[in-house]
């Protein structure tokens, strides 16, 4: 049900004019959306296998993408392969900011995972806790996707 917001005004010259204003209707921001804008405040957390929350404790890859999702009531299996099996399938032209995208060999092999991050001066980038060494960041998919491994892409509903 759409609410009406009226106000009564009243002019000098004496008469009374009212005046109907319907609120802007907003659409719900999407789980993914919201799941992008909280893993990018860990930007800089170390990597660090097994680890699933908090920039001082570090993240793997689908430890970040638990987190992130889990912050807005969403709970996801804990590793790339089982998030993967999980989600619901989107094609490289359907994906969102805020998708999953899992590297891979195949679907059935799936070792690595991060959030779709957009595209940049012509990159894809992908939002992850890369490897040991490196930290949570934006970084170029075309870096995951070099000779055999492959993206695959994936919406969490919500």
């Amino acid at each position: 049900m759409q609410k009406t917001l009226k106000f009564a005004l009243t002019l000098s010259v004496g008469f009374t004019a009212t005046l109907a204003l319907a609120p802007e209707a907003h659409a719900a921001t999407p789980i993914r959306t919201k799941a992008l804008s909280t893993a990018s405040t860990q930007k800089g957390a170390r990597y660090v296998w097994g680890a699933a929350g908090g920039y001082n404790k570090g993240y793997d890859c689908s430890g970040l993408v638990y987190w992130a999702y889990r912050q807005h009531g969403k709970t996801l299996p804990r590793t790339a392969q089982a998030q993967y099996n999980k989600i619901t399938k989107v094609s490289a032209s359907n994906r969102q900011k805020g998708d999953l995208i899992f590297i891979g060999t195949s679907a059935s092999n799936i070792y690595h995972v991060g959030i779709y991050g957009g595209v940049k001066k012509g990159y894809g980038l992908i939002l992850d806790a890369p490897k040991p060494g490196r930290t949570v960041g934006y970084h170029r998919i075309q870096n995951y996707t070099a000779g055999s491994p492959k993206a695959y892409y994936g919406r969490i509903s919500g």
